[in-house]
């Protein structure tokens, strides 16, 4: 038995543990049923129910979910759209998210596979500062997809503030 303030009480009978509980306006909480002899612990329920719920609240704002995202090309796709499309791919990964790349073949571009590879490739490489491949270029049915990762950048020190001398404070406070 344990009180609130996590004093061991000993041993105690569970109508007398109850008893205790109920003058302190407390409840009684089985804190670990498979011990030998199972350990109680007087305690207002409701507040540790509200802190835990509080506790898991915090640690998800804290949290980031990372997302697959996916921007799709074709074989043929022309250099300007290329670089639209690899613009919202570079927006993606600055997110901190994910990002598949995946070419589309449709009819006879099936026979012209490696021209989606070279799509893969060169938006890869217009990407190769921010991302790294994750999963190297697969087909999967009609489909040529690889992932990107964004790249773990180190945080850059900020630079010191300039040092204000003597005729500075003067000026600042109205002083010649």
């Amino acid at each position: 038995m344990i009180d609130e303030v996590g004093e061991q009480l000993g041993t105690m009978d569970i109508r007398a543990a109850l008893e205790l509980a109920q003058e302190r306006g407390m409840d009684l909480v089985e804190v670990s049923p498979n011990a030998e002899p199972p350990v109680c612990k007087v305690m207002d329920y409701g507040r540790h129910l509200y802190d835990k719920k509080k506790k898991a609240s915090v640690a998800k704002a804290h949290s980031h979910q990372i997302l697959l995202k996916e921007v799709k090309f074709r074989p043929n796709t022309d250099t300007h759209d290329l670089e639209t499309k690899t613009r919202k791919a570079d927006a993606f990964l600055s997110e901190g998210n994910k990002c598949k790349i995946t070419v589309m073949f449709r009819g006879r571009e099936m026979a012209h596979v490696e021209r989606g590879r070279e799509v893969l490739d060169k938006v890869t490489a217009l990407l190769s500062e921010v991302a790294e491949r994750e999963l190297e270029p697969h087909m999967e049915g009609r489909f040529m997809s690889a992932i990107l990762t964004p790249k773990k950048t180190k945080k850059k020190s900020s630079p010191k503030p300039p040092e204000v001398t003597h005729a500075q404070d003067q000026d600042a406070a109205g002083g010649r």
